[in-house]
C-alpha cells in the first residue's frame, strides 16, 4: 500500500509522521480549554470530539468521544475501531465532499497541548528483548549464564505502577532510594546515581478478558501502540530486586508518546518473531507474524547543549511479541482490563550502537558514551531523553510523535533522610 492522499496537504509529505494512513489517537487542549479527543493528521489535530458533537461522526454505542480519553472507544470493540478509521478516512480523503464541514475542526499541532491519551488501568513491563537480556545477564553473571533458565520459554515480566505513567513532555525527577553499601557496610539512602532510560514499545489493551486467551485472541484485543521509556534507577534496583524483582527502581516514571497508533495502521508492517532456539509450548506459539518493522532511536540532549543520537534499533528485534506477552499474562486467569499497558521490555539490537539503555551502552558505566560536548555513563540532571519511532511505507511514514522527558534534580533531603 502506498500513501493515501488527503486534502490536508501537510499529510501528504513523505517524511511526515501523520499521513492519512496513520490517524493516531490522542487528547489535546488549546489555550486553557478542557482536554478533548483528537486525531493527528499532517500538521493538525482533528477535533473528533467536535465532529461527534456536530453530528458529523456517529459511532455505534455513542457518544464515545465526549470524555478526555480513548477508553470508551476502546471498550466499544474492534468493529467500532474499524468504523472510526473508515469514517475519518472518508472525511479526510483527497476530493472528499465533506471537506467544508470537517475543515473547521482542524487545530494546528503547534497550538495544541497534548495530554495522556488514555486512562491507564494497569501497567506490566516485560523483559522480552533477547539482546538486552543477554547483555545485562552477561554483565552480572557472565555470558555463559546470561539468560535465566526460563527466559527462552516464557516472556518474563513484572507488575508496575499505573500511577507512574506520564505523557511525553512531563519532567522526571531523580529518585531517592536505598543503595547497597561497599563490602559489609550498611546501605545508604540517597538520590540514584545510576539513573537510566529504557527504549521500549507499549501495547494498549482495548478489550477486557476473563480467563486464558490464545495468542490470536490477544492480538485482536490490542487497540494500538505507543513509544515507552521505562526510566530505571539501576543502583536502587541492584540492591532491591532479589528475590522478588523490580520495585521502587522502576516506580519513578514511565513516559509514553502522546499518540496511540492504532494496530490497523501498522498492519502493512507485520514481521515474524525470530526463529526459536527452543520450541515454545503450544499456548505461546504464533499463527502468523505478530511483530512490526518499526525503526526506533533514542537521543540525549544535555542542558544547554546539542542533541546526540545514542542508539538506533528496530522493534522487530524483540523475541516475544505483545500478543504473546498478553496471552501469557492471562494464563493464570488474570483478567485484563480496557486501558492496560504492556511494556515490551528494552529494545536492543545486536550491535553496540543499537543498545536501548545506557546500562548496556556504557557497559555498566565502564565504557562511557561520547555525546556532543561530553560523556555519559548514566543520566545527569538537566538531560532530556527523546525516543522516536516510525514504520516506513512506500512514500509515507507511520509516526508516534516524540516520547520525551527531562531529568530534574532529586528533592532536597526528603523527610529528613540526611538526619
Amino acid at each position: 500500500m502506498g500513501l493515501i492522499r488527503s486534502w490536508v496537504e501537510s499529510a501528504n509529505q513523505a517524511e511526515g509522521q501523520f499521513p492519512l494512513n496513520n490517524l493516531p489517537c490522542g487528547v489535546f487542549s488549546v489555550a486553557g480549554d478542557e482536554p478533548r479527543c483528537g486525531v493527528a493528521i499532517g500538521d493538525f489535530v482533528l477535533d473528533v470530539a467536535g465532529l461527534e458533537e456536530a453530528g458529523l461522526l456517529v459511532l455505534d454505542g455513542g457518544p464515545l468521544l465526549d470524555v478526555p480519553f480513548w477508553n470508551d472507544v476502546m471498550e466499544a470493540g474492534p468493529e467500532v475501531w474499524a468504523s472510526l478509521r473508515a469514517r475519518l478516512g472518508k472525511m479526510l480523503h483527497e476530493g472528499s465532499a465533506l471537506r467544508a464541514e470537517v475543515e473547521p475542526c482542524l487545530v494546528p499541532l503547534s497550538d495544541a497541548t497534548l495530554h495522556m491519551p488514555f486512562l491507564v488501568a494497569e501497567y506490566t513491563d516485560f523483559y522480552a528483548g533477547r539482546n538486552h537480556a543477554f547483555n545485562v545477564g552477561s554483565m552480572f553473571r557472565g555470558p555463559e549464564n546470561a539468560l535465566p533458565p526460563n527466559w527462552l520459554h516464557i516472556p518474563i515480566g513484572y507488575n508496575g505502577r499505573a500511577s507512574s505513567v506520564v505523557v511525553s513532555g512531563t519532567p522526571v525527577r531523580r529518585p531517592w532510594g536505598q543503595v547497597k553499601g561497599p563490602d559489609h557496610a550498611l546501605p545508604s539512602f540517597q538520590p540514584s546515581r545510576r539513573f537510566d532510560l529504557e527504549l521500549e514499545m507499549g501495547a494498549v489493551v482495548g478489550c477486557a478478558s476473563e480467563g486464558m486467551v490464545s495468542v490470536a485472541e490477544a492480538d485482536a484485543m490490542i487497540f494500538g501502540y505507543v513509544l515507552l521509556n521505562d526510566w530505571s534507577a539501576r543502583d536502587i534496583q541492584a540492591w532491591e530486586y532479589q528475590p522478588l524483582g523490580p520495585f521502587q527502581a522502576k516506580a519513578t516514571a514511565t513516559t509514553i508518546s502522546p499518540w496511540i497508533v492504532m494496530k490497523a495502521a501498522l498492519e502493512p508492517f507485520r514481521v515474524s518473531t525470530p526463529d526459536r532456539e527452543v520450541p515454545l509450548l503450544p499456548h505461546l506459539q504464533e499463527m502468523g507474524p505478530m511483530l512490526y518493522d518499526i525503526a526506533l532511536e533514542v537521543a540525549l540532549q544535555p542542558e544547554g547543549g546539542a542533541e546526540t543520537v545514542l542508539s538506533r534499533t528496530n522493534y522487530a528485534e524483540m523475541y516475544y511479541s505483545a500478543a504473546q506477552q498478553l496471552a501469557h499474562h492471562t494464563t493464570s486467569g488474570c483478567p485484563m482490563t480496557v486501558g492496560d499497558l504492556l511494556g515490551s521490555g528494552t529494545v536492543s539490537g545486536p550491535t553496540k550502537d543499537s543498545r536501548g539503555s545506557l546500562l548496556e551502552l556504557s557497559w555498566g558505566g565502564k565504557e562511557p558514551v561520547e555525546i556532543t560536548g561530553g560523556r555519559r555513563s548514566f543520566l545527569e540532571d538537566g538531560d532530556t531523553l527523546t525516543l522516536r519511532g516510525h514504520a516506513q511505507g512506500a512514500g509515507y511514514r507511520i509516526g508516534f510523535g516524540d516520547c520525551a522527558g527531562r531529568v530534574l534534580a532529586a528533592h532536597k533531603d526528603p523527610v529528613g533522610a540526611g538526619r
